[in-house]
């Protein structure tokens, strides 16, 4: 069996080498590894370390470019039987992830899995906070909830193979995708045993424009869900309470207490304005909300 991983690069020179070095030194029992690189315009050192380490790489123009479109490229492009998706500032925590996010795939029991994310370095404490939340340290499957992440996850080539990455979405192309599969009776695997340091470097800007993009594609996917002002606020002031809380008793509240407040605000000043935005987005804005000036982690 021929495991492909496919990752997502725009200039992701930092912790690529790390990723690709930590992929080779994953224990690999009943089957063999194929990195594809999907780049999308890098400018610094990321396609030379991935031909550094072997890396099979194909490109998207960036006129083309979404978040869906690039994973149905890679995909296409690979060869294997099953598709792993990891992000390029992703490093597996074990030389067992790789076998652990694929096993309920290779025994039948889900057709999609997804693992487990913590942070490291940069990652904010308030994001840390949300890795505690959505990704929990015990494994279960689902069967009526569609929540996933692409920045590590695996799916059968056959069940991407009948539904596909949406294309047009401006995030959030895993749970668009699972909406899909569970909805047909599909099993999706949430695996805690395959665990990633998610590392995001991002100008509070930056996190504001992620969550308005994510939030523009949940609109898609859960039309139904309706976000006010004063439930801006109201989350605003709930979340920032709670994260100071937890740092207080961490010990650490004096070293992230502005950090919390500003992630907190840009996480749902950026919800709120994708949840309130129907219009179709031109395709200037498409572009500015995928290539801005600043580099975007995807």
């Amino acid at each position: 069996m021929l495991v492909s991983i496919v990752i997502r690069t725009l200039n992701e020179e930092t912790y690529l080498g790390e990723l690709l070095d930590a992929i080779q030194s994953q224990e690999q029992t009943g089957f063999s590894v194929e990195v594809v690189i999907v780049d999308s315009g890098s400018t610094d050192q990321t396609l030379e370390i991935a031909e550094s380490f072997g890396a099979r790489i194909t490109t998207i123009q960036k006129n083309n470019f979404t978040f869906g479109r690039s994973l149905n490229l890679g995909c296409d492009f690979a060869d294997g039987d099953i598709f792993v998706l990891v992000s390029g500032h992703c490093i597996p925590a074990s030389s067992d992830w790789l076998a652990n996010l694929i096993a309920p795939l290779r025994s039948g029991d889900a057709g999609y899995s997804y693992g487990r994310l913590i942070g490291r370095d940069s990652t904010k404490y308030s994001e840390r906070q949300l890795f505690d939340k959505y990704f929990p340290a015990s494994s279960r499957l689902q069967t009526e909830e569609f929540f996933c992440n692409n920045a590590n996850s695996a799916i059968l080539k056959s069940v991407w193979e009948k539904y596909g990455f949406d294309e047009d979405v401006t995030g959030l192309e895993d749970m668009y995708l699972s909406k899909q599969y569970i909805g047909d009776k599909g099993v999706i695997a949430y695996v805690a045993e395959a665990t990633v340091f998610h590392i995001h470097n991002e100008s509070w800007s930056q996190t504001r424009r992620r969550y308005e993009r994510e939030a523009l594609a949940l609109q898609v996917i859960m039309p139904e869900v309706h976000v006010s002002l004063i439930d801006t606020i109201r989350y605003i002031a709930s979340a920032v309470r709670s994260d100071l809380v937890a740092a207080f008793r961490e010990r650490v509240l004096i070293k992230y207490a502005a950090s919390i407040v500003s992630f907190r605000f840009a996480q749902y000043v950026g919800s709120f304005a994708g949840n309130k935005r129907h219009r179709k987005i031109s395709e200037k804005r498409k572009e500015s909300y995928f290539y801005p000036t600043e580099k975007v982690n995807i």
